[in-house]
């Protein structure tokens, strides 16, 4: 969550006054021309390859090869929050590229993406050897390349300095960083060996940081009333895993790490795997837990390293493959400070608070209300 002023945050349920601005950039960043914009819509989300996306209408900014362009544009929004008696406060809405542009009598209407879509396009023309380094270090030199002067921030959770064995990248960068695989088919992404996850953020930044859980401390609290809850009525078993078995193998004759097996051991789950289902599979029987239901899968990676690394990877699908039992989605007012990946609970009923993980909060800048989708595991009563 991008933290807001104490004053800003008390004005958001009120009628405050909010404005957007918006700047574009020809040179990456370095220098920033100022632009009127007439609509402007942000989809920042959990589940998508770029964290941030969006589409806005800049009027009177020239385009073609000394304008606006799909082939070098940079495009930062900013969403203004002016409390009562107080001075407008501006909130990062990201830092994008454009991607297609619609030009009209009086604005050019852009369709934009976060910079994740830079280190997509910037594959490797040939395959390449990553020597052996620390984590921080290789992926500031992967980022680098595709861009030169972007920041590369690592969340507290996520150890950047573990060392990651020598690998190949066939071609894809942003795969070598957020979770791809060699010729072979082994997993060879940087984050997901941490048991991470990389984007980037509302400010341009490309950050690591850990995979969301339901125990991360909540960020926010939404009382009933102040919004409308609306809870899932179908659930779906896709993607669904309570028993994460992980190993790694980065053939370099060093020995095998794992198999490690990590499993939701909560009893109150709905998706509770057992005591033990690695060495005592006939637990469930032998205890009359007969509505138990065990499913597996595997992960394998180069760049897992020992045990504890492989734990941590575990634990992190673990969280990311059981959150998907319960939805919600709510409407409230506008908080510009809500990321993808909070924790937030929210007084769906007089008194009943649940506590959900954030995965979109697509909203219209300017606008005093927004609408949420997030997602919280089942529980057995």
């Amino acid at each position: 969550m991008m933290r807001l002023p104490p004053q800003v945050c008390a004005a958001l349920p009120t009628a405050t006054r909010r404005t957007v601005r918006a700047e574009w950039s020809n040179d990456g960043g370095a220098n920033w021309q100022q632009c009127t914009v007439g609509s402007a819509e942000v989809k920042p989300d959990r589940t998508a390859e770029c964290r941030w996306s969006g589409t806005a209408d800049l009027i009177g900014v020239p385009t073609g090869r000394g304008g606006v362009n799909v082939a070098a544009t940079h495009v930062r929004l900013w969403e203004g929050i002016a409390p009562p008696r107080g001075d407008t406060y501006w909130v990062p809405a990201g830092w994008y590229v454009v991607d297609q542009v619609r030009e009209g009598r009086t604005a050019a209407t852009v369709n934009l993406l976060g910079l994740e879509d830079v280190i997509r396009g910037a594959a490797l023309p040939v395959a390449r050897s990553i020597a052996a380094d620390t984590a921080r270090h290789i992926a500031a030199a992967l980022v680098a390349e595709a861009l030169p002067s972007a920041v590369v921030s690592w969340k507290r959770g996520v150890d950047a300095d573990a060392r990651i064995p020598a690998f190949l990248v066939d071609e894809e960068r942003w795969q070598a960083l957020s979770g791809g695989t060699d010729s072979s088919g082994t997993s060879t992404g940087i984050a997901p060996a941490l048991g991470a996850e990389v984007w980037a953020d509302a400010r341009g930044i490309i950050t690591f940081g850990p995979v969301p859980t339901l125990d991360d401390s909540v960020v926010w609290r939404l009382p009933y009333g102040q919004g409308r809850a609306y809870p899932a009525r179908e659930q779906s078993a896709d993607g669904l895993v309570n028993c994460w078995v992980v190993s790694g193998d980065s053939g370099d004759g060093q020995p095998a790490v794992g198999p490690v097996a990590v499993w939701d051991g909560n009893p109150y789950s709905l998706t509770y795997a057992g005591p033990d289902p690695v060495r005592d599979p006939l637990a469930p029987q032998r205890l009359g837990l007969t509505g138990l239901r065990l499913r597996v899968e595997r992960y394998a990676s180069a760049l897992i390293t020992g045990a504890a690394q492989a734990h941590t990877v575990g634990a992190a699908k673990l969280a990311d493959s059981l959150g998907v039992q319960s939805s919600l989605s709510f409407d409230m007012y506008s908080h510009p400070g809500i990321e993808p990946g909070d924790v937030v609970e929210v007084e769906v009923d007089p008194g009943v608070w649940e506590r959900h993980i954030i995965d979109a909060c697509p909203r219209t800048l300017g606008a005093a209300s927004m609408t949420c989708q997030t997602r919280t595991s089942a529980r057995r009563l």
